[in-house]
């Protein structure tokens, strides 16, 4: 599979179907870089776009190894993989609750849905079945898996930091909920992990896109701000985490909104933010430290 279920193929970045000649192959690929080319006015990031999945696809050989991984070829074969942790030895943060846990659930059903009733579900996970999927059902495996990603990452940061995943934000609605809530000497903050399948830009504080839905930012802070009340801690910041391929910049913060601290990172910069905290933030330490980490311990709800 591509590197999210949201990704566009090697041959849809073309304009091409999977079954295309490779002389059609090589002509959609130039005129895709004269359409897409900076210098006439075109996108930088899906020029570059167009050179990789010139690279994926542009001869035989490659080719037909990408349609051996993408399953485009032999459908059968590949897997979207589920994370899994490296093994590691070394000290990892406290972590409680199943990180994408609500939302791999919830596309299991509508998975079935979708398949139908009656009919016996094939692997969710195979590459062929998840690119015939609805983008609905993509983006919640999407979503999914940046949980996935994001708790990996954070886990790393060792033995002084507390994360609990799937934080309930609301009493009613699962999907009214905090990716992850992380606690360490750099202050409390609350993280949203997603994947819209593209770049993103910003626009008075929220983030833009064709494939964003609502306000992600205004969101993230309101969940915030309703576990801080359930709990009674103050958080000290927001931060949503999009995959590296999304951003122009590894971390971009947007200051104070409804009085939280609030940045968007990339993956890899996660856990530099995390260690070093957001810019005003205030950072948490001894007794402190532990006061807000039982009260979160008895306050916290799971989705």
């Amino acid at each position: 599979m591509p590197a999210s279920p949201l990704s566009a193929s090697a041959y849809e970045i073309l304009g091409v179907t999977v079954d295309a000649t490779p002389d059609a192959v090589r002509r959609a690929y130039r005129l895709r870089l004269r359409e897409t080319h900076p210098d006439t006015g075109g996108d930088s990031a899906l020029f570059i776009r167009v050179q990789q999945a010139w690279e994926l696809i542009g001869d035989a050989e490659a080719r037909a190894a990408y349609d051996r991984a993408t399953g485009l070829g032999a459908p059968e074969e590949p897997v979207v993989v589920r994370h899994e942790a490296a093994a590691s030895t070394r000290p990892r943060a406290r972590s409680y609750g199943q990180p994408g846990g609500w939302r791999r659930e919830r596309y299991l059903v509508l998975a079935r849905e979708w398949a139908g009733r009656g009919v016996e579900l094939p692997d969710p996970y195979a590459a062929a079945f998840v690119r015939s999927a609805p983008r609905e059902l993509r983006r919640m495996l999407a979503d999914a898996l940046a949980e996935e990603e994001t708790a990996r990452i954070v886990s790393g940061l060792g033995m002084g930091y507390t994360v609990w995943h799937d934080v309930a934000a609301d009493a009613v609605d699962p999907e009214d909920k905090l990716d992850h809530v992380v606690l360490g000497p750099s202050g409390l903050y609350g993280l949203l992990s997603e994947d819209y399948g593209e770049p993103v830009g910003f626009r008075r504080g929220e983030i833009t896109g064709p494939h964003v839905d609502g306000a992600p930012v205004t969101q993230l802070v309101s969940r915030v701000r309703a576990v801080a009340r359930a709990a009674r801690v103050r958080f000290s910041g927001a931060i949503v985490v999009l995959p590296d391929d999304h951003l122009a910049d590894a971390v971009t913060e947007f200051g104070t909104v409804r009085g939280i601290r609030v940045a968007v990172s990339s993956r890899s910069g996660l856990g530099t933010v995390l260690r070093r905290g957001l810019v005003g933030a205030r950072e948490m330490g001894g007794t402190e430290l532990f006061d807000v980490r039982t009260r979160l311990q008895q306050a916290v709800r799971f989705v």
